[in-house]
């Protein structure tokens, strides 16, 4: 599970979204209201945006995703999440039977304090052989 994960606040504009996915070179970000998790966007959905600028720089295009868009529109919301207390069997049987990528983990408060992707656990399983 990756702990020090980057999350966004769903006030937050879409471009700052675009920004932390390409600047932290990682695929999905969770979004929480507090410290609840309240959504989660891949770099997927933000690849999903019907957004077509040819040659244009990185201040309009985010202008324009943020015009057109909300993070509260784009992202997920019917998640599938595991809590901290779940083994990593039960996170990689979850993973292995959806059409998903990433597992947010969460506490009994439903606070977001995790997240496992299908790159967590190809690491640790290569850590095991």
């Amino acid at each position: 599970m990756t702990t020090n994960m980057i999350t966004v606040h769903q006030g937050q504009k879409l471009s700052d979204v675009r920004h932390v996915i390409v600047e932290s070179n990682i695929h999905h970000v969770p979004v929480v209201d507090g410290k609840k998790l309240v959504g989660l966007i891949s770099f997927t959905d933000l690849m999903k945006l019907n957004v077509v600028i040819s040659g244009a720089d990185e201040r309009t295009i985010d202008s324009i995703v943020d015009q057109q868009f909300t993070i509260q529109e784009i992202m997920t919301t019917k998640l599938t999440t595991v809590k901290n207390t779940h083994s990593i069997r039960e996170a990689s049987e979850i993973l292995a039977e959806s059409n998903f990528h990433s597992l947010p983990v969460i506490n009994e408060q439903e606070e977001v304090v995790g997240i496992v992707t299908m790159t967590d656990l190809i690491k640790y399983f290569n850590s095991q052989y």
